[in-house]
């Protein structure tokens, strides 16, 4: 949307009454006002309220694409115009096993998937597991890789930050592969004791997390902290490195922002990792603990190594400026328009 505000010959309307979401604070939102406060008591109530704007904005068909942000079907009998969408990731289609049977989001993403004049794939690994998984040709689907915004980053204090850590960053739950993470950490004690472990964002450690780090003896040494972006960038600038265990990801975008901010990278050997990250980083058997603790102490150990890694991920950052990402999506729409 910043893109297009910079682009003389499109236009976008944002059809939201009001939302809590940080990064569209700034929008236009009719009803962000705290006169109607009152009417957005639930979670429920902002959805209902929100859907019913987007049907009136559809019906009155002043506009020529739609590009909804999520999976959900009610807009389908109101619009006539082309319709585009976003498919981040294939996790729930290739691993159904960490899914809830009854989420019916499988089923509205390939119901709007056929129907989608154009899918935007971000990255070639996600285009060819909509293949994959669905009956999408081809030619319907256009990769348009995520961007970072190669301008400086800000950075901001964190209190009591150790001297040495290891950062993880996100949700821990399934397919995420913490467990992995924890127990490479685990071992990696009895060498480098003093090494922390550092969870950002995903939430306040839950009644599980806890037990198991627990049980493993690491919880005295792990810290999670709720951070600001500038915050964020602070952490990966600070950090050891930065682990990337996932089973499956659609792009990665952590891994552009580590790159910026002069963090070595280790991955996963999986899904799209080893095309966004190429040889800028370094990869593990995401089923060995033991295969992470080993590179985790070659990164430790080997100060060049981990300059050459931190080179190696600010030249790859310059291959993803968000310019390409708005451009590419501007020139999608006005193919199809």
């Amino acid at each position: 949307m910043d893109g297009i505000k910079n682009t003389s010959d499109i236009e976008y309307k944002l059809g939201v009454l009001k939302s809590n979401n940080y990064y569209i604070r700034d929008e236009e939102q009719p009803l962000n006002k705290a006169l109607f406060k009152t009417l957005f008591k639930t979670q429920h109530e902002l959805v209902k309220r929100n859907n019913s704007y987007c049907k009136y904005l559809l019906k009155k068909n002043d506009f020529s694409i739609f590009h909804p942000t999520y999976f959900d079907p009610y807009f389908l009998k109101y619009l006539k115009n082309p319709l585009v969408i976003t498919v981040h990731d294939m996790t729930y289609e290739a691993l159904p096993q960490f899914f809830n049977s009854g989420d019916p989001l499988p089923y509205y993403k390939r119901l709007l998937m056929e129907k989608a004049d154009k899918i935007i794939a971000i990255s070639e690994n996600t285009k060819m597991d909509i293949i994959k998984y669905s009956k999408i040709k081809e030619d319907k689907i256009e990769v348009v890789y995520h961007g970072i915004d190669l301008t400086p980053s800000a950075y901001a204090s964190i209190k009591h930050l150790p001297e040495n850590y290891i950062l993880f960053v996100g949700s821990r739950w399934s397919y995420k592969n913490f467990h992995t993470v924890a127990l490479a950490y685990k071992s990696l004690l009895t060498k480098f004791p003093d090494i922390k472990l550092i969870l950002a964002g995903g939430g306040a450690l839950t009644y599980g997390d806890s037990e198991f780090l627990l049980r493993n003896d690491i919880l005295d040494k792990t810290i999670q902290i709720s951070v600001t972006d500038e915050q964020l960038n602070t952490l990966y600038k600070n950090a050891i490195c930065f682990i990337y265990p996932s089973l499956y990801e659609g792009f990665g975008l952590p891994i552009l922002e580590a790159f910026k901010n002069n963090c070595p990278v280790i991955l996963s050997n999986c899904s799209c990792f080893p095309e966004i990250a190429g040889d800028a980083a370094v990869y593990f058997d995401s089923q060995s603990p033991k295969s992470l603790e080993e590179k985790i102490e070659s990164l430790i150990e080997n100060l060049p190594l981990r300059k050459e890694m931190i080179a190696a991920g600010n030249k790859k950052t310059l291959e993803y400026p968000i310019e390409n990402c708005v451009r590419k999506t501007i020139d999608l729409y006005l193919s199809i328009s």
